[in-house]
């Protein structure tokens, strides 16, 4: 039965280009958004762009820029990413938006503050610059944020709203517990439970105009701009039509699956699902959570030299390449490593060697020897058990090792039954032989539309035309 299926990643901090990391982020949700399409859901899938921040202001006083202008600079990179890897996805929301995003923002405060969860404060705490947070002190290792080892945080004193998490900790934990929150995978879970048993804090839900100017301004409070949990967390409701369009947010919230990198699952797990409960929204139902992508084992670094343009890679490989390495060489639960030679390795093994050769002898063979093209198989929704099993289970690594397991197998046949060999005595049995090929190549195809949607097509299209197409992955020389 077809579902309603409202899947997110999160939103991209505009004050840099597009990273690898978020590219990878944006390729799985891609991936899942496909299948879910195939399977005959409904889905809205969303990304966009996180604009405001006094890092934000910062860079772009850096570039003689005013900030909006960099912002739509950068804004249009995420854009261009997302064309060039072939995302899928419904809808792109920018915080800086002040029709589309800015009103559900507001009223997101004005529900909390309407619940009593908003209360001015003075504060006095240690601050990232990094990812622009505030970090209680259980947080830290040697006075320095544990996302930027290295980097030690400043010591901020000022008068801010605090949103009253504290009061939401037995209702967030619960949800956890039974699952109604579904943290993936389960083992991030015990991390999140830890830090509830431990107590939650506050958090500073606003900073002073003077130190951000650059956000949105706090309703009734000109002397406060909106910190980054209400502006930025809110897109997942903004986008879905809170406070601008209540009939496509009852038909899309809460959302289906939240997508994100295992260094925001506190702010995801724990601040966001207490905010919703505070203004009397549902909560989304499932957080996956995804690991970094390191560099021959080391973290990317601007000060190594180490760090990816995917943009390069795309253009170098083809994106269907790197959408192949990247959805079944990293696991979707862990850190995964990238190195050009593996990357190398893994193309000409499995797509030039591999499926590349398989369709081209195949089709070959039906060019050469069948009468006309065969029958359109109908695959529509079809996916065996184990391939949806282990989708459902978000193990997209896994379910590629099942397609490849079919190319074996029917790269095996065609060596073991020599089709072009038996048409030459028995070309009836022959022709039974490859049109029998040929539909399993479409099946394979047809598994491969929500990981290699290009090729897919290519494939099927060569078949259905009975023609050999160009060929699909060229080797590369090393």
């Amino acid at each position: 039965m077809a579902e309603k299926f409202y899947l997110t990643t999160s939103i991209i901090y505009t004050n840099a280009a597009p990273h690898l990391g978020f590219a990878y982020e944006l390729l799985l949700s891609d991936i899942i958004a496909r299948y879910r399409r195939e399977r005959g859901d409904e889905v809205f899938f969303l990304t966009g762009t996180d604009e405001h921040g006094a890092k934000i202001a910062r860079a772009a006083k850096d570039k003689g820029m005013e900030a909006q202008a960099f912002v739509d600079e950068n804004a249009a990179k995420v854009k261009a990413l997302a064309k060039a890897l072939d995302i899928s996805n419904d809808d792109f929301i920018r915080t800086s938006d002040r029709e589309r995003h800015w009103p559900g923002a507001v009223k997101l405060w004005e529900a909390i503050e309407k619940k009593g969860d908003l209360e001015k404060r003075k504060y006095k705490g240690l601050y990232c610059v990094g990812h622009e947070a505030f970090h209680p002190g259980s947080a830290l290792l040697n006075g320095e944020c544990p996302d930027y080892p290295g980097r030690k945080l400043e010591l901020v004193e000022e008068e801010n709203w605090f949103f009253k998490l504290s009061k939401y900790a037995p209702q967030i934990k619960k949800f956890i517990e039974n699952g109604e929150l579904h943290i993936i995978p389960e083992s991030r879970k015990p991390e999140m439970l830890a830090i509830l048993d431990e107590g939650l804090e506050d958090v500073s839900f606003s900073r002073p105009t003077g130190s951000v100017s650059w956000g949105i301004p706090v309703p009734g409070d000109p002397s406060q701009t909106m910190y980054v949990w209400c502006d930025a967390l809110s897109n997942y409701i903004t986008a879905a039509g809170y406070g601008t369009d209540e009939a496509k947010f009852r038909k899309w919230w809460p959302a289906d699956l939240h997508v994100i990198g295992k260094d925001i699952l506190r702010f995801h797990s724990l601040i966001w699902p207490g905010m919703l409960l505070s203004a009397g929204l549902e909560l989304p139902k499932r957080i996956f959570v995804h690991g970094f992508i390191t560099v021959e084992g080391k973290k990317m670094s601007k000060s190594v030299g180490n760090v990816i343009d995917p943009m390069a890679l795309i253009g170098k490989y083809g994106r269907e390449a790197f959408r192949y390495y990247f959805a079944r060489e990293i696991s979707p639960f862990e850190d995964g490593d990238f190195s050009e030679k593996k990357f190398i390795e893994a193309y000409n093994a499995n797509l030039a060697n591999g499926l590349g050769n398989l369709t081209a002898r195949i089709t070959k063979l039906a060019e050469e020897y069948l009468p006309g093209p065969i029958k359109e198989p109908n695959v529509s929704g079809t996916f065996p058990g184990e391939y949806a099993k282990y989708f459902d289970d978000f193990e997209i690594n896994r379910y590629i090792d099942c397609i490849w397991e079919e190319i074996q197998i029917l790269d095996k046949q065609i060596n073991e039954t020599e089709p072009f060999k038996v048409i030459k005595s028995n070309s009836e049995k022959g022709e039974s032989l490859i049109r029998a090929q040929a539909e399993s190549l479409y099946l394979i195809a047809h598994y491969l539309i929500p990981i290699l949607p290009e090729t897919s097509g290519l494939i099927k299209k060569a078949i259905l035309s009975n023609k050999k197409p160009e060929t699909l992955f060229p080797r590369i020389e090393k």
